[in-house]
């Protein structure tokens, strides 16, 4: 009988034994001191005939409630991730505000001329080949470059600065010429021919003024690492092509939306509509003159920054020597020192665009490169050809 009223100490009673309510207390308590101090993980004791204690996981609840928790952390982690990327890529993209508004001016000019059903179209071939530029060629150079060969960025933005510098002084030569009329008189006898040469135009000159974008871009971001860089400038590159090329397919549209308006019925929706008519022939000439303006002034601006981040800091310094006398001019001064800077960069970019339209025509060629076509004269006139 008195096997029968002993206690196990780890297995509790024998069966069949009367438990007394003493024994059962100070086995609870001890197990749950044996758990606190981590010794067993469950109330319930082993299974008889068990050789040892066993150790049982945490209930499935409460390992669910901590991959939820991760979850959430992660999900935090990621939208503050996202949070600083689009901050990053709203902030390059304001840094390069004035270049994408040269390239908004710039473009609508190389449509001048062609039929109105033709216009789109060719501004949707230019922005295909502005987003190619920016994500195939633009964005991987820059990053390469800026990992591994930092001081090669700014004589490649130097040569491009060149080029459009060159590419504002020939316009304006044209328009002093009077070589620019002549070619416009002969756009409707070479529809493909100035379609194709339009957009390859038009793409070349974006290049160099998308590089100017991605690499302000660049700059404002440096800090991040290589992927959040790629992420942030690929988001610039769309945001910044939608934002020009939709605005210049709206501005080169505004005749027919003018037409459109003219033909409903209300009289000041009429009269607006005409309005915008006859205004849009002006208005794209202002755009024309102030795209060339802006090659010139964003050529110029270029090299100018590019010698003085070279070394040589003679006139950037006569320039900001200027911008810095006007900008305490109350209330206007900032204004003042952004027109002195802009007239300063134009100016040097007629200077080096005319020395390169100089060399280049003193180099027989035709348009872009091609030689130049001659027809036969007598001195009556053209040759008479066989047949």
């Amino acid at each position: 009988m008195g096997d029968r009223n002993r206690l196990d100490p780890v297995a509790g009673p024998v069966l069949g034994a009367p438990v007394p309510a003493g024994a059962v207390l100070r086995r609870v308590v001890g197990a749950e001191s044996l758990r606190c101090c981590g010794r067993v993980h469950s109330t319930s004791g082993p299974v008889r005939g068990d050789t040892g204690r066993r150790t049982e996981h945490p209930p499935m609840a409460f390992g669910l409630a901590a991959l939820l928790d991760d979850i959430a952390a992660f999900a935090k982690l990621a939208a503050a991730s996202i949070d600083d990327v689009g901050a990053a890529a709203g902030r390059a993209s304001a840094k390069a505000t004035g270049v994408v508004i040269d390239d908004t001016a710039v473009t609508p000019r190389y449509v001048e001329g062609l039929a109105a059903k033709r216009e789109l179209p060719v501004v949707k071939r230019i922005a295909t080949g502005s987003l190619r530029n920016k994500l195939l060629f633009i964005l991987p150079a820059i990053l390469l470059l800026s990992q591994f060969l930092p001081d090669l960025l700014t004589p490649l933005l130097m040569l491009g600065g060149t080029y459009l510098a060159f590419e504002g002084a020939e316009k304006v030569w044209e328009l002093v010429s009077g070589r620019h009329h002549a070619e416009v008189e002969t756009k409707t006898e070479k529809k493909a021919v100035d379609e194709d040469s339009v957009v390859s135009s038009a793409v070349r000159t974006d290049f160099i003024l998308s590089a100017e974008i991605m690499v302000i871009a660049l700059n404002e971001v440096a800090s991040e690492n290589f992927w959040s860089r790629l992420i942030i400038l690929v988001i610039v590159a769309i945001l910044i092509t939608v934002l020009v090329y939709g605005v210049v397919a709206l501005i080169v549209k505004m005749d027919d939306i003018g037409l459109h308006l003219a033909k409903r019925d209300t009289p000041w929706v009429q009269s607006f509509g005409r309005g915008l008519v006859s205004a849009m022939p002006k208005v794209m000439s202002v755009i024309s003159i102030v795209g060339i303006v802006a090659m010139l002034w964003v050529g110029g601006h270029i090299l100018l920054q590019g010698t003085y981040d070279l070394g040589w800091h003679g006139p950037y310094d006569v320039v900001h020597h200027l911008e810095h006398a006007v900008t305490g001019v109350a209330g206007v001064g900032g204004f003042l020192g952004w027109l002195v800077n802009t007239a300063c960069s134009a100016v040097v970019g007629i200077l080096v665009g005319g020395v390169v339209v100089l060399v280049a025509h003193l180099i027989p060629r035709g348009k872009h490169g091609e030689p130049a076509a001659t027809e036969p004269t007598t001195p009556d006139g053209p040759a008479p050809t066989a047949g």
